[in-house]
């Protein structure tokens, strides 16, 4: 049944009538829009499925930070780092591994002068690791959006060895979306929210944003079908002059989410500041232990403190200006020179959910910013 469905998402006879539609209601608008959205999959199924060579001239999509290792502090990672140099045991996702921090040095890069860097694919991974060896100290480095945050708090409320810390660097979308509606020096005209992490949070997150902007926002799922009917979506509100919130991810989004996850995140975390790596600091966007788990905490457990935000990338480049969807990837002097997927230099180059790894592994080279 599930396959079924997501053949129709790719049918081109239908992608091919959304586009027409597409055509239409962009033809009656004289402005040039810019629409962004802020999720590594979605950049992926943009560039994969050639999206934006089927839209108008005056409709643009940009990526914005909507890639979980691209927007890691380079400051956790510098933690990091000096722990792992100074015999901890680092378990980390693969891409966020390599990613290196303000000292040009990932966790992984660590591994070379001796520390103990070990890849796990779950925070239950993690923990089996940790109780096969309660004689050293683990480190969990826990990143990524409202996705993977619930498990780690569901494995918090069950059991955790006491050899075993957190480097905690989740953030909230919505407050995210917010920033990226409200700021000028992007000019948004609407945003495609992102589906997975949407599915924890619900719709509701996001209203107050809406209020506050009141700029079209469409949920999204990530076949060629859902993008195209999301930027039709965004056209048809601005076309018609009702802007408001809609979903066209109905079969994964709902306007509550999914309360559970949301339950048990409130009983682990709570949000406060949190930093985006080249972006900003964000209020109620980073999740931190509530008093009861701060033991579990890295900062906590070893005394030390907290490093200032660092957003340092390599010298010339322009990662940065990328994760904001300033940039294109190829107007990087770096891009696909001293920097590609096998030599990556910064994160946009490193994670899966990069723009500038997306865009080099589909072999583009130039700049395709219109507007």
């Amino acid at each position: 049944m599930v396959c079924v469905i997501l053949e129709k998402f790719r049918d081109p006879q239908l992608a091919k009538k959304v586009t027409e539609k597409i055509h239409e209601y962009a033809k009656y608008i004289e402005e040039q829009l810019l629409f962004m959205h802020i999720c590594g999959s979605h950049e992926w199924s943009m560039t994969h499925y050639g999206i934006r060579s089927l839209l108008p001239e005056n409709v643009e999509v940009r990526a914005g930070p909507g890639c979980p290792v691209c927007i890691t502090p380079a400051s956790d990672i510098d933690t990091l780092v000096d722990l792992a140099l100074e015999g901890k045991v680092i378990l980390s996702y693969g891409d966020m591994s390599r990613s290196k921090g303000s000292k040009g040095l990932s966790v992984m890069d660590t591994r070379s002068l001796g520390s103990d860097v070990r890849l796990v694919y779950s925070v239950h991974d993690a923990i089996i690791k940790a109780k096969r060896e309660p004689e050293r100290e683990f480190i969990f480095f826990g990143a990524g959006f409202d996705t993977t945050a619930p498990p780690t708090a569901y494995e918090i409320l069950n059991s955790i060895p006491e050899n075993l810390s957190f480097m905690i660097s989740y953030r909230y979308m919505p407050p995210i979306a917010g920033a990226v509606l409200r700021s000028s020096l992007l000019g948004i005209d609407g945003v495609i929210n992102p589906g997975h992490s949407s599915t924890i949070t619900g719709m509701k997150p996001y209203y107050r944003y809406f209020l506050e902007t009141r700029k079209p926002q469409v949920f999204c799922g990530f076949e060629p079908l859902d993008l195209l009917l999301g930027i039709l979506m965004l056209l048809k509100q601005i076309r018609e002059d009702k802007p408001k919130l809609e979903n066209e991810y109905t079969r994964s989004v709902t306007w509550s989410g999914n309360i559970i996850a949301q339950k048990t995140l409130d009983k682990v975390f709570e949000l406060g500041e949190g930093y985006l790596r080249g972006v900003a600091t964000l209020p109620e966007c980073g999740f931190r232990f509530k008093d009861k788990y701060k033991n579990l905490d890295v900062y906590e457990r070893y005394s030390l403190k907290k490093k200032s935000p660092k957003d340092e990338f390599v010298c010339g480049a322009r990662c940065g200006e990328v994760i904001l969807g300033l940039t294109d990837p190829p107007e990087c002097p770096l891009y696909m020179k001293e920097c590609t997927p096998s030599t990556p230099k910064g994160p946009t180059m490193v994670s899966q959910e990069g723009t500038c790894k997306i865009w080099a592994e589909h072999g583009i080279t130039n700049s395709i910013c219109r507007i």
